[in-house]
C-alpha cells in the first residue's frame, strides 16, 4: 500500500499519497489552485508561475534531526519567497497557504504578465467560453493592465501545424503542455520550442508536420486559443453546444468519446456533430482520442447516407415503403430456408447482431460474421480478467504483442501499453517487421511471416525472455492479424491462449489475451454467437443473402463475383457502397450518433453510446429492421426498445448475466478530477457521467471449463526465388467506408501503397515513391512503393482496405 502523508492546506487536514505534488494534493481536497503549465498527466515543469503559494516546513534540529516543537506543536518554517505548488511534493507536516495576500499578490502578477504578450481577442477566439486563460483573469487578474497594449507581441496567425491542427502564435503562453504530451505520453516529439526569450515559439520538427495520430489531444490541453482543430476552427462557440455520451466505433479500444452538436445554418438548421471530444474513463482511454477517432465521424453526416428503402425495378433502384421492403425480404428468406445467409460485421452494435444472430436461428439460416481474423472464442475463455487497467501495469508485470502494429491498429492501447513499459512493465514485441513500438520494447522478436504460431510455441524456449513472462507478477497477450487469414490468426490465438494458461496468467485481472480486432465490436460479435467463414465466397454463392453493415463487393472481387450469383440480396447500411448497387433491396440504417446501443470493446468491456443527433430521413436502428423483417415472417423479435433488446440477451447469453443498461450508466470517482469548470487543470475533456462499462468476466475467471483447442495451421506459404509474397498488414487511415467520406483526413489516408525491402526494389527495377502494378491471386492494382528495410526481400507488405484486395499472404507479381 502506497505510504500516506498529511499536510494543511488553508487550513484544511489533508492526506494523500506521498510524492503526490502540492498542487494535486490540493485538487484531492477539493481546493482549487490556479495553473497552466502543470497538467496531472504530465510531468511537471514549473514555467507558468501560475501556481505560485506560501509553503511552510516543519522545521528540523540541525543537531537531532528531530521536529522542533512550539507551544506543543511543530514550529513551521516558511521561505521568503513564493514556491510553485506544481514542483513541490507534499511531504508531512507541510502547510500550505493559497489565499494569502502574498499568494494572491504572485498569482495576479503572473497574470498580468501573461496579458503582456497575449491578444485580447476574445470575441473570436474559438477558445472563448472554455479558456483557462479568459476564466484565470477574471478569478486572479488584475483587472486592469499597466501595460501599454501597442507593445504587444505580434506574430503570425494562422499557421498550420499539420493538417489537421492551427497554431495562432500570438495566443501561445509557452506552457509546453503540447510538447511534453507529444514527448512523455504519446511517444511522437514531433514539436518544440524555436528562438528564445519573447519570441519563443511553437514548431513542428516532422515531415510531414505534426506527425502523429495523437495531435487533437493538444487542442484539448492546450490552456489557450493557440492550437484549434481545423474542422472545429471557427464552426462554433462552446456555449451553444450540446454533448451527448458516445462510444468511438473505429477501433476496438472502445474510447469514451462526448458528441457536441448543435443546428447548422450551412445544413439548412440540422443538428449536426460540430467536434468529438475526450470522455474521461480512466481503465479504457483516460482523457484521451486518437486522431481517427476524433476526426473520422464525418461519414454520419455523409451525402452518400442512405435515408430511404430501395427496391430493384427494372434493374433500377426505386423508392418504397418500410412495408413493402420488409415484406419481399421476408418473403425471400423465409423461401430460401437453410439456404438464407446473414453477414454481418463488427461495425454493429450488441443489439443489433443478437437479433440479426435470433433470426437465423429461427428462420434455419446461417449467421456469418464478416471478418478475417479469429480467436474471439479464445477470449471468452481466457479473455482478460475483470478489473483489468493497463494504466496500472508497471514493474513486475509483462505485456506481449504478437503480429500487430498497436500504434496503427489501435493507437490507444499503443499510448498505454507503453507508458506502462515507461513504467517498469517488460515489452515483449513480436513481429516480422519494425513497428514504432519497438523503440519501448524491453525484447524484440523478428520471424519470418507464417512462423506466427511456431514463435509462439517455441517462444518458452528463449529462455531470457519467457523467463521475465514467467515469473511476471501480471501478463497480458495482445495477438493480431498482421499478414495472416482467418486460419493463422486462429492458430495464434489458440498458441497465446495456451502460453497465458502454462504460465498460470489467466483468470485474473490484468492477465489475459485481448484480440486486436478489425472493427469495434468484431468481440461482441463472437460473444453473440457469430464466426467468420473459411472461404466466404462459396459460403455466398448461390444462397439468398442478407447483408448488413458489410461491403463485401468493394473489399473484394471474389465475393462480387460470388454475390452475381446470389439469388436474392438484401443490402442494410448507413452509406451507399458498391454493395447496396447490386442488391434488390436496401434497407437505411441509423448512424450510431442517432440511435442508442452498446459495444463490446477488445478487452470485453461493454459499453453504453447515446443518441446525439436526429436520425437521418426515415433510417431505423438496426435491430429494429431486423425485427420488422421478422415479424413478416412470423418470428417475434424485439424491435422498438434497444434496452429490451439487450435484456434478452443478458438472459440469453452467460457472460452478459446481470447486466442492464443501468449497471452499464453506473459511474464512481476518478482520478485526476477533470472535466469540471476548472478546464485549467485537465483540459476540455468531459467528465464521465454516463457509464464506465462493464468487463465481462471470462470463463478462466468464474470457474468454467477452459480447454484450448489446438487449431492446426494451414500449409506456409514462402516467396519463391524472384517472386513476392503479399502479405496483408493494418493501416489506421484507409479506404474504409467509414474514414474516406472524412475529407480532411485525405492527405493521411493518401494513395494504396506497397512496402518492399530495398533489394527487392533493386532486382524488379522499380523506384521508391513511384507508381507500381501489383497482381495477385486475379486481383490487381495500382500503388505506390515504400521502402522497409526491416521486411524480406521476398515480402510484399499490401495494407487491407486500400482499394487491393487481400486477405492473407499469396503470390504476387510487381511491374
Amino acid at each position: 500500500m502506497t505510504k500516506q502523508v498529511s499536510l494543511t492546506i488553508d487550513g484544511k487536514q489533508v492526506t494523500v499519497p506521498e510524492r503526490t505534488y502540492v498542487a494535486d494534493a490540493a485538487k484531492m481536497a477539493g481546493i482549487d489552485i490556479p495553473v497552466f503549465c502543470h497538467h496531472p498527466k504530465l510531468e511537471p515543469v514549473g514555467m507558468c508561475r501560475m501556481c505560485l503559494v506560501e509553503i511552510g516546513r516543519p522545521m528540523l534540529d540541525r543537531a537531532t534531526g528531530q521536529v522542533v516543537m512550539e507551544n506543543g506543536q511543530p514550529k513551521i518554517q516558511f521561505l521568503p519567497k513564493l514556491e510553485t505548488a506544481c514542483t513541490n511534493r507534499v511531504s508531512e507536516g507541510m502547510v500550505v497557504m493559497t489565499l494569502t495576500d502574498k499568494a494572491k499578490a504572485g498569482q495576479k502578477g503572473t497574470i498580468e504578465f501573461l496579458l503582456t504578450s497575449h491578444p485580447l481577442d476574445c470575441p473570436i477566439c474559438d477558445k472563448g467560453g472554455e479558456c483557462p486563460l479568459q476564466n484565470l483573469t477574471m478569478a486572479y487578474g488584475p483587472g486592469k493592465s499597466r501595460f501599454i497594449y501597442d507593445e504587444k507581441l505580434r506574430l503570425a496567425k494562422h499557421y498550420p501545424l499539420g493538417e489537421l491542427i492551427v497554431l495562432d502564435r500570438e495566443r501561445c503562453i509557452q506552457c509546453a503542455r503540447c510538447i511534453r504530451f507529444q514527448d512523455e505520453i504519446a511517444g511522437d516529439a514531433v514539436l518544440a520550442f524555436d528562438e528564445r526569450a519573447r519570441s519563443t515559439q511553437i514548431i513542428t520538427v516532422s515531415e510531414p508536420g505534426f506527425d502523429s495520430v495523437f495531435s487533437g489531444n493538444t487542442t484539448d490541453i492546450c490552456p489557450v486559443g493557440a492550437l484549434t482543430t481545423v474542422d472545429f476552427r471557427f464552426e462554433a462557440r462552446p456555449w451553444e453546444l450540446n454533448a451527448q455520451a458516445s462510444i468511438c466505433t473505429q477501433c476496438p479500444v472502445g474510447c469514451n468519446t462526448t458528441l457536441n452538436t448543435r443546428r447548422d445554418a450551412k445544413a439548412g438548421g440540422d443538428i449536426l456533430i460540430q467536434r468529438v471530444m475526450p470522455r474521461q474513463n480512466e481503465e479504457v482511454n483516460e482523457i484521451w482520442l486518437c486522431d481517427k477517432g476524433r476526426f473520422a465521424y464525418h461519414y454520419t453526416q455523409s451525402k452518400k447516407r442512405l435515408t430511404k428503402p430501395l427496391i430493384r425495378k427494372d434493374d433500377k433502384l426505386m423508392h418504397a415503403s418500410w412495408d413493402a421492403v420488409t415484406k419481399l425480404a421476408a418473403e425471400n428468406f423465409a423461401t430460401a430456408k437453410n439456404d438464407f445467409v446473414i453477414l454481418a460485421s463488427g461495425r454493429l452494435a450488441n443489439e443489433d447482431l443478437f437479433n440479426l444472430k435470433s433470426l437465423a436461428e429461427h428462420s434455419g439460416g446461417k449467421a456469418i460474421l464478416y471478418s478475417d481474423m479469429g480467436g474471439g472464442d479464445l477470449a471468452i475463455l481466457v479473455g482478460v480478467g475483470t478489473g483489468t487497467n493497463l494504466g496500472t501495469m508497471g514493474a513486475g508485470d509483462a505485456i506481449l504483442v504478437v503480429a500487430s502494429d498497436l500504434y496503427e491498429e489501435a493507437p490507444i492501447w499503443y499510448l498505454r501499453v507503453k507508458q506502462a513499459a515507461d513504467r517498469g512493465a517488460t515489452l515483449i514485441v513480436v513481429n516480422p517487421r519494425a513497428t514504432k513500438l519497438d523503440k519501448f520494447a524491453k525484447y524484440t522478436i523478428r520471424y519470418a511471416y507464417g512462423d506466427e504460431v511456431k514463435t509462439i510455441d517455441d517462444f518458452s524456449k528463449e529462455s531470457k525472455i519467457a523467463d521475465e513472462f514467467i515469473k511476471a507478477k501480471n501478463a497480458i497477450v495482445f495477438f493480431g492479424s498482421e499478414g495472416q487469414g482467418l486460419n493463422g490468426t486462429s492458430a495464434l490465438a489458440s498458441s497465446c491462449a495456451t502460453l497465458l494458461q502454462e504460465t498460470n496468467h489467466i483468470g485474473r485481472a490484468n492477465n489475459g489475451l485481448i484480440g486486436v480486432w478489425q472493427r469495434a465490436n468484431d468481440q461482441g460479435a463472437w460473444e453473440v454467437g457469430l464466426r467468420p467463414e473459411e472461404n466466404l465466397a462459396n459460403a455466398l454463392k448461390g444462397k439468398t443473402v442478407y447483408i448488413v453493415g458489410v461491403d463485401p463487393v468493394g473489399d473484394d472481387p471474389k465475393l462480387a463475383k460470388a454475390l452475381e450469383e446470389a439469388k436474392f440480396v438484401a443490402v442494410q447500411d448507413v452509406l451507399e457502397t458498391a454493395t447496396t448497387e447490386i442488391a434488390d433491396v436496401v434497407l437505411p440504417a441509423q448512424a450510431f450518433s442517432e440511435r442508442e446501443g452498446t459495444f463490446t470493446s477488445g478487452e470485453r468491456r461493454v459499453q453504453r453510446f447515446y443518441r446525439a443527433v436526429p436520425p437521418e430521413g426515415d433510417s431505423k436502428p438496426d435491430f429494429t429492421i431486423t425485427s420488422m423483417i421478422a415479424k413478416q415472417m412470423g418470428i417475434i423479435l424485439e424491435g422498438a426498445s434497444v434496452s429490451a433488446v439487450f435484456d434478452v440477451l443478458a438472459s440469453s447469453i452467460e457472460a452478459f448475466t446481470d447486466l442492464n443498461y443501468a449497471k452499464l450508466a453506473e459511474v464512481h470517482g476518478q482520478w485526476p478530477i477533470v472535466g469540471r469548470g476548472d478546464l485549467y487543470y485537465g483540459g476540455t475533456t468531459y467528465e464521465n457521467t454516463q457509464g464506465l462499462g462493464v468487463q465481462l468476466a471470462p470463463a478462466a475467471q468464474t470457474g468454467g471449463t477452459v480447454r484450448i483447442p489446438k487449431v492446426k495451421q494451414e500449409a506456409v506459404l514462402r516467396p519463391k526465388e524472384r517472386e513476392l509474397l503479399a502479405v496483408p498488414v493494418n493501416k489506421l487511415y484507409d479506404r474504409g467506408v467509414t474514414v474516406s467520406p472524412a475529407e480532411l483526413l485525405d492527405q493521411r489516408i493518401g494513395e494504396a501503397t506497397v512496402a518492399l525491402h530495398p533489394d527487392a526494389v533493386e532486382r524488379l527495377g522499380v523506384e521508391a515513391g513511384k507508381r507500381v502494378k501489383i497482381s495477385f491471386d486475379g486481383v490487381s492494382g495500382d500503388a505506390i512503393v515504400k521502402i522497409d528495410d526491416t521486411i524480406s526481400a521476398g515480402v510484399a507488405l499490401v495494407p487491407r482496405s486500400m482499394g487491393i484486395a487481400i486477405k492473407e499472404p499469396v503470390p504476387a507479381k510487381v511491374n
